[in-house]
């Protein structure tokens, strides 16, 4: 597994013009099974891309195309990790919000 880092190099209305593009990119490798969450950095200066992949070479081959990344908007870090532990409930982690009751009711199906 891997984590992705991109750390703008860029002002943000040039991050944000490019943005369109770069969702289309994210779009691509969720449909393809690679990325499995992502979101911007707090305060917003990058993002992280959760992903999975056979190498480091084909993480970076992956990145390679992200817009951002291609015009030299953001610099990008590949950390490679192997997972030893994760949470039994780790798909209610991805929706922080949701009450508390209504995660119960969709673990107990």
């Amino acid at each position: 597994m891997f984590v992705i880092e991109l750390n703008y190099k860029a002002d943000l209305a040039q991050i944000d013009a490019h943005m369109r593009e770069h969702v289309r990119f994210l779009k691509k490798y969720y449909a393809s099974g690679h990325f499995i969450a992502s979101g911007r950095k707090i305060p917003r200066d990058g993002g992280i891309i959760l992903a999975v992949g056979t190498s480091r070479e084909q993480i970076q081959a992956i990145i390679e195309e992200d817009p951002f990344h291609a015009q030299g908007l953001a610099d990008v870090r590949i950390v490679e990790f192997r997972v030893s532990q994760r949470a039994d409930d780790v798909e209610s982690k991805f929706r922080p919000n949701e009450p508390l009751e209504a995660r119960r009711r969709r673990t107990r199906r």
